[in-house]
């Protein structure tokens, strides 16, 4: 017999609420990297970054997951899957995080920080 209703919806609170705070732990690392890193790959980060704080303003091609790190495109393929469970905008996850975002856009010279 099939998981009722109710299990499902519980399983499915659950994969959220898991996606939710792995994806803030991942912000919070590409952020940090996106504001200071040594990697010479801040910039892919930053863009990332701001295109999670307003894809509309600041798109990101996917193809850049292949030209970073596996750290780095696995942070923001976790990334990926707390915005699809959508619990919560990701820079809202981390301390600071919207103003750490728009300086970051300002920093990397991404065009205004807008919402």
């Amino acid at each position: 017999m099939g998981a009722s209703t109710l299990e499902i919806l519980a399983s499915y609170t659950e994969r959220a609420r898991q996606a939710t705070h792995a994806g803030g732990q991942a912000f919070a690392r590409l952020l940090k990297h996106a504001e200071s890193g040594d990697s010479g790959q801040q910039r892919r980060a930053a863009l990332f970054v701001a295109a999670t704080y307003n894809g509309r303003a600041h798109p990101f091609d996917l193809f850049e997951l292949r030209a970073v790190d596996v750290d780095i495109s696995d942070a923001m393929l976790t990334c990926l899957d707390a915005l699809r469970w959508g619990r919560s905008d990701l820079y809202r996850l981390v301390p600071n995080g919207e103003q750490r975002v728009r300086a970051v856009i300002r920093q990397w010279g991404l065009g205004a920080a807008r919402d």
